[in-house]
């Protein structure tokens, strides 16, 4: 059985899930905000933007979010389904602030340290990193930003 502090959270106020492809690429076209081992956190203000037929990208208020799982740094399927499950569980106790965000794996866990797809190790492992990047991370860099955007007004 699970430890209760890894499974999911009850499901709150939720963020928007991205779907769209011209969603994920509107994100991913900016630099990585905040890094951590084996993820980056990409991000852009939801703005109006329109997509290529015209519709908005992301329509109404609020928060965004997308996870990118490559297969060629998560071979399984339930590994990747895992770390998904994992970024949107991190996201509903540590809610982002509003804007596009996309949780992107750059790396793979190591296989010989983790060597079941979905062992609580390697749960353990994801979630305090994500708790980092989620948390303290995102929440340094949008603080030095924002005191750089208000020093360049007069």
């Amino acid at each position: 059985m699970l430890e209760p502090s890894l499974s999911a959270a009850p499901r709150g106020a939720a963020a928007h899930r991205l779907r769209q492809r011209a969603q994920f690429q509107a994100v991913l076209s900016r630099p990585a905000l905040v890094h951590s081992a084996h993820f980056a956190l990409h991000g852009i203000p939801t703005a109006p933007q329109l997509g290529p037929r015209g519709v908005a990208l992301f329509p109404g208020s609020g928060t965004w979010l997308g996870v990118v799982v490559p297969k060629r740094w998560a071979r399984r399927a339930v590994t990747r389904n895992m770390l998904k499950r994992q970024v949107y569980a991190v996201e509903r106790e540590q809610p982002l602030p509003a804007g596009a965000w996309v949780v992107r794996l750059k790396q793979a866990f190591p296989t010989t340290e983790f060597p079941s797809a979905t062992s609580t190790a390697l749960r353990r492992a994801v979630r305090q990193e994500l708790l980092q990047l989620l948390g303290p991370r995102l929440r340094q860099r949008l603080a030095v930003s924002a005191e750089g955007q208000q020093t360049d007004t007069p």
